[in-house]
């Protein structure tokens, strides 16, 4: 919640302050030997639910898989992954799909780390993997790989997110920002009651995306037509989120048959 790009660092990458907060929208995952092992290949990926493209070796599970076969010797396995968060969303699926192997394979193995060396090894596979170790509240700083614990419950909260069929470039969204810091602090108004957020919590991403998107910036409008509370783009799109006080119907958005939407208690 809230994304702030402040600075563009020497090495090409941003520094940005965000809040990263656990939603219960989920893949599936499990990981089993392999059976008659002969030689080869150590591992095979089996995907279910929304495509994902890419090479299988791309697939961040199973970047953490040889993360950690080439620093323990991991024994063969089948993975199975289920993909139900959409893909291209700023919804973190990808991530969490790895912290989620990650910690897979420690029990699964036996390989007895805790979740500091998880997180580290999380961190090498993507700057905010390491959040979905713990999957607790965190404000992120550095280029989202930096937490520190904060006080935030939506519990009560129902929420809305909505996935329309376009995809944003994570690179040509950071191409079309200018770094720059908020009037005021992303930390302290994230302390603030969920209904003064509108207008002070803000994602710096909305303003190019949305100009080269417009239907991006009709379903958050849209969202807070219907009673939103707070509404918002995630990450650097293109999923749109919007939380709501009271338990209400899904939204007759409109936008055609491809709109994804999914409706969940903050617990």
């Amino acid at each position: 919640m809230g994304l702030n790009v402040v600075n563009k660092r020497p090495d090409g990458y941003h520094d940005l302050e965000t809040v990263f907060y656990p939603v219960p929208v989920e893949d599936a995952l499990e990981v089993v030997p392999m059976e008659n092992y002969t030689g080869g290949g150590k591992y095979s990926l089996h995907l279910y639910g929304t495509a994902i493209a890419g090479q299988v070796e791309e697939n961040l599970v199973v970047r953490a898989y040889r993360l950690l076969d080439s620093l323990y010797g991991l024994p063969p396995v089948e993975i199975h992954l289920v993909k139900r968060v959409p893909t291209g969303a700023g919804l973190g699926g990808g991530s969490s799909d790895a912290a989620a192997m990650l910690k897979l394979l420690n029990v699964v193995c036996g390989l007895g780390l805790d979740d500091t060396a998880l997180e580290e090894h999380a961190a090498r596979i993507g700057a905010d993997c390491a959040f979905f170790i713990k999957n607790k509240p965190v404000y992120a700083e550095g280029i989202g790989n930096v937490f520190s614990p904060i006080e935030l419950s939506l519990k009560g909260y129902w929420l809305w997110i909505v996935k329309p069929d376009v995809s944003v470039s994570t690179k040509e969204a950071y191409a079309a920002i200018r770094p720059h810091r908020q009037e005021r602090p992303l930390r302290e108004v994230v302390r603030l009651p969920v209904a003064q957020w509108r207008g002070l919590m803000v994602n710096d991403f909305e303003e190019s995306v949305f100009a080269r998107y417009p239907l991006l910036g009709e379903i958050k409008e849209e969202l807070y037509r219907q009673g939103a509370t707070y509404a918002a783009m995630s990450g650097s799109g293109s999923a749109i989120y919007g939380l709501f006080e009271k338990e209400t119907s899904l939204p007759k958005l409109g936008f055609g048959k491809d709109v994804y939407v999914a409706v969940k208690t903050l617990d």
